[in-house]
């Protein structure tokens, strides 16, 4: 028993020494970034183009309204912003009518999308939504990203460098009241951020996008087969990126941060929402997806010393690990993300990993996951119907 303890605990230590060496490496990701985006140079660039905002709605999210208003009042010369909706009584639709009244000069239109193109209710109204558009820069998010006023002008600036086809942007959560909902929160800005950067650096470039912002042109969009062959996939954002990168366009990070407000989860939506996610991750990017292992060094750190707890070297690898963890989580939370609710739920961090850990290896065992109060099965990204 005690022999298998400390292979145990050997395991576990150089799992969580192979998670502070990750850690570290978001921490130099996450200032190489924060460098190139305060150099001099592009970010004194204007590149002001006009410019259609897509923007798919399904009923409300928290915090829309702020969301959609925040769209209606940038610093930028020329743009429009299309709502498209499948359904005529959506109560979104609503909101774009009082956004009408508040902001009469702003130019805003209502698509109506009737046809179902595939599973994915979002790119399907993306799809009847594009020829509607005015003008060739065209910026997908989601209906629940507040962004600030110098927003379009920030995002689009990348495109005046040569072999730019998309940009997209990073993106942090407004914490609700429970505590799914903070877990999510934290998890943004301290894993799922840093995962970012790091695969920014390692693979020489973003090669997928983000739903929070996706800035392309119609002419990128064609090229990449347009948006059609995606009303199937769950991850429609990475999906954009990959194609466009595999058409050898550059995808871009811009130097701005979004944000998303998210609901007040119970756990069962909570755990829902993070298999969905950690489902398709694992089914496009496998090799990557099994690398998170490392990511879960502060765990592997506390169980190396609850295996073996009178060895030294099991309290010194928990020790380096905590430390570079926390400092990842306020290097990429605080100075990257401006994320001001990080350190005050810092203390959830251990929880927070525990969690994750968990989602990652319930994710190795099955392929359902549940949208929109329906299942389905997913299979190479896309969605079939249970």
């Amino acid at each position: 028993m005690h022999s298998a303890l400390n292979v145990v605990a050997v395991l576990c230590t150089l799992l969580a020494l192979a998670g502070a060496a990750y850690f570290a490496m978001c921490i130099a990701a996450a200032k190489r970034f924060r460098r190139e985006c305060s150099r001099p140079g592009l970010g004194e660039m204007r590149f002001t183009p006009p410019v259609s905002i897509l923007k798919s709605l399904k009923g409300l999210d928290p915090h829309m309204y702020n969301a959609l208003r925040s769209h209606c009042s940038l610093d930028y010369p020329e743009y429009e912003v299309l709502f498209g909706v499948s359904d005529a009584n959506d109560p979104a639709l609503a909101l774009v009518e009082k956004l009408r009244d508040e902001f009469p000069q702003a130019k805003l239109r209502v698509v109506h999308c009737p046809q179902a193109l595939g599973l994915n209710g979002k790119v399907s109204n993306l799809v009847q939504m594009l020829p509607q558009a005015r003008y060739e820069h065209i910026i997908i998010n989601d209906s629940d990203i507040l962004v600030p006023r110098d927003y379009l002008e920030r995002v689009l600036v990348p495109f005046t460098q040569p072999g730019v086809g998309m940009v997209t942007a990073l993106y942090r959560g407004l914490a609700g009241r429970t505590l799914g909902s903070k877990l999510e929160a934290l998890g943004l800005s301290t894993d799922f951020s840093g995962g970012v950067l790091v695969a920014r650096v390692m693979e020489g470039g973003i090669r997928f996008a983000l739903g929070a912002t996706i800035a392309t042109t119609k002419t990128v969009l064609r090229e990449i087969g347009g948006l059609e062959p995606l009303a199937d996939y769950l991850g429609d954002d990475y999906e954009l990126g990959t194609r466009a990168s595999a058409a050898r366009y550059q995808v871009r990070l811009a130097d701005i941060v979004v944000e998303t407000a998210l609901p007040d989860y119970g756990f069962r939506e909570f755990w829902a929402h993070q298999l969905r996610w950690a489902r398709n991750v694992r089914d496009r990017r496998g090799a990557q997806y099994l690398g998170l292992i490392v990511s879960f060094g502060l765990i592997w750190g506390v169980l190396a010393v609850v295996s073996a707890p009178r060895a030294w070297w099991t309290w010194l690898a928990v020790a380096v690990t905590a430390a570079l963890r926390l400092t990842s989580a306020v290097v990429v939370g605080r100075r990257v993300l401006a994320d001001p609710q990080v350190l005050r739920d810092l203390w959830l961090l251990p929880l927070r990993d525990l969690v994750a850990l968990a989602i990652w290896l319930v994710s190795y065992f099955g392929d359902e996951v549940e949208w929109r109060g329906m299942r389905f099965r997913l299979r190479h990204g896309k969605l079939e119907r249970i």
